[in-house]
């Protein structure tokens, strides 16, 4: 019961207050008018004064969509739950001179009333509509609302003054202009700062009359950097391979820079969390960056160094494929929620489980076992899938983590359960008070222990984000469990829920308001500002020419292969 009471105080700790006191005036509407209707309901005159007082929840909730929703209609789902209890207070007024049904309606609107107004008060989020301010105020309120909410202000030593600072004049040249495309970039490269993968930036303009700065040429292939410090090119089109550059060609130069120079000084880290997956992705940047023409210096098939120059392409497609397979990301998020869960065995002795999004796929069940801070549905849900697996012969196993989109932790932590006999601390949730971090509930692994004398690779890759962090790094410390991967997961584990819509709804931006903590009562999974993963790969996989071909070439799973041999033939 303590920790129940406790993740509903986390809960109303990250909720708007202001929303929550709307909603309590209407639930407080909606009590008063019960009382009146049972002080008034033998008076005809009274009753009819009764009736028109039922409009006042429909007022309350007028007002509150005019003041705090117009302009940013997709805000409306955020609020649905306390425009429900409005909406419902028609009811018992249309039966109010109908004693029966009166007597069967009242007692539902109560109860719903009270549904409503708990899940209003605990999932609506913090959200701030700033779509009626100019471009300058909205990002100054936008930047007054992640000082006072952003969990990780201080874990990360984030000063939002200077960071305003920073950027606020490109936001008055976006004003001047009346620029939008500029405005974006500006918001975009001041959240950046924060190296955060759950704050996210959505950009809403005509993108054929306004033009971002961080738009992306294609010159017909991608680079990227192998384990040896060499730069190959990888996905060339046939044009490139004309000039002599094919898939493999070490590079040297980029406009006219050592290669490794130009990445240094032209990329970004575009808010990735963790610095080693930013440095991964560097040349991948750098292969799209230049005008209308690009520069490449590269060694021929005889061994010379040779420069190219290299036109920019209309069909840009060259940057997504290479990440698409970089990542072994599928093409939509459909598929990755199509394939959780999926089983199969690999060959005879290694099964496999896919585990994209920690969901039972009922909101209502995921969030019953966020409240129980377990889930047996979801871990007797994998014991019959692993079961069904050793039936078939399995005597080791691939857990595949890559491109996790997150969710509820107690799912993933179901699948540990299995793989240990002990329990142990998972994580806890709270919130901060005066720069400091209070545990409100926690929650821990449940040692079942039934897989334990399993042997398992998890493979993880820095789309691995949010619950998948923490489902990886439990992993990583049981004994028959290795985590592996060539990047690191992606550093992200606070809750998201805060938002702010910018002006006009150019620019949107959502951040984590929801506090989760490790067994030192610090922010768990996060990095902090030296961006230095907290749970990074035990086992690295190797990056060299020949993993560089599987993978962007010949289209292979080539850490999937990498993790049978591992376990076919490695040690953790």
């Amino acid at each position: 019961m303590k920790n129940l009471w406790g993740r509903l105080l986390f809960l109303l700790a990250q909720a708007n207050k202001i929303h929550i006191l709307w909603c309590g005036a209407l639930m407080l509407t909606m009590l008063v008018l019960a009382v009146l209707h049972h002080r008034w309901r033998d008076y005809d005159g009274k009753i009819r004064r009764w009736r028109k007082l039922c409009l006042i929840p429909y007022l309350i909730m007028l007002a509150h969509h005019l003041i705090y929703v117009s302009g940013a209609p997709h805000l409306l789902s955020n609020y649905t739950p306390m425009y429900l209890i409005a909406l419902i207070a028609f009811v018992p007024m249309l039966c109010a001179d109908m004693e029966k049904g009166y007597r069967i309606f009242a007692p539902i609107t109560g109860v719903m009333t009270v549904i409503l107004g708990v899940i209003s008060c605990t999932f609506s989020g913090d959200m701030h509509n700033f779509t009626r301010k100019s471009y300058t105020k909205s990002f100054h309120a936008m930047v007054r609302e992640m000082d006072r909410s952003y969990v990780l202000k201080e874990w990360k030593e984030l000063d939002f003054s200077a960071l305003e600072e920073k950027y606020m004049p490109l936001v008055r040249e976006a004003e001047k202009n009346n620029d939008p495309a500029v405005f974006s970039d500006a918001v975009f490269m001041f959240c950046s700062e924060l190296h955060d993968g759950h704050v996210m930036v959505y950009s809403d303009y005509d993108e054929s009359k306004y033009h971002s700065a961080f738009e992306m040429n294609d010159y017909g292939l991608a680079m990227v950097q192998l384990d040896s410090g060499e730069v190959i090119a990888v996905c060339t089109e046939k044009e490139v391979n004309r000039l002599g550059i094919e898939d493999g060609t070490v590079i040297t130069k980029w406009n006219g820079k050592p290669v490794l120079q130009a990445a240094e000084e032209l990329t970004e880290y575009e808010g990735v969390p963790v610095k080693a997956n930013a440095d991964r992705l560097a040349m991948f940047e750098l292969s799209q960056t230049g005008g209308e023409t690009a520069e490449v210096t590269f060694i021929d098939s005889s061994g010379a160094e040779q420069t190219a120059v290299l036109s920019a392409r209309e069909d840009e497609h060259t940057l997504d494929e290479a990440l698409d397979a970089f990542t072994h990301s599928p093409d939509s998020r459909r598929e990755i929620l199509v394939s959780n869960f999926g089983t199969k065995m690999l060959n005879e002795k290694c099964g496999y489980l896919r585990l994209s999004a920690e969901t039972t796929g009922s909101n209502i069940r995921d969030y019953i076992n966020f409240f129980r801070g377990e889930s047996s549905s979801a871990r007797e849900m994998f014991r019959k899938k692993l079961r069904r697996l050793k039936e078939q012969g399995m005597e080791y196993l691939v857990v595949d983590l890559r491109n996790n989109q997150g969710g509820h932790d107690e799912v993933g932590c179901a699948l540990c359960d299995l793989f240990t006999n002990e329990d142990s601390y998972v994580q806890g949730v709270g919130f901060r008070r005066n720069g400091e971090y209070v545990r409100t509930a926690y929650h821990s692994l449940h040692g079942d222990g039934e897989f334990a004398d399993i042997k398992v690779v998890a493979l993880t890759n820095m789309n691995c984000i949010s619950a998948g962090d923490v489902t990886a790094y439990q992993l990583s410390k049981l004994p028959n469990v290795t985590l592996a991967g060539i990047t690191d997961p992606s550093g992200s584990g606070q809750m998201t829920g805060g938002g702010c819509i910018l002006s006009d709804g150019v620019v949107s931006v959502g951040y984590p308001v929801g506090l989760t903590l490790n067994e030192d009562c610090e922010p768990d999974i996060d990095t902090r500002a030296d961006m230095v993963s907290r749970n990074p790969v035990e086992v690295r996989i190797p990056l060299d020419y020949d993993a560089a071909m599987a993978i962007f070439r010949d289209n292979k799973d080539y850490e999937l292969d990498w993790a049978v041999d591992f376990l076919e033939n490695g040690e953790k």
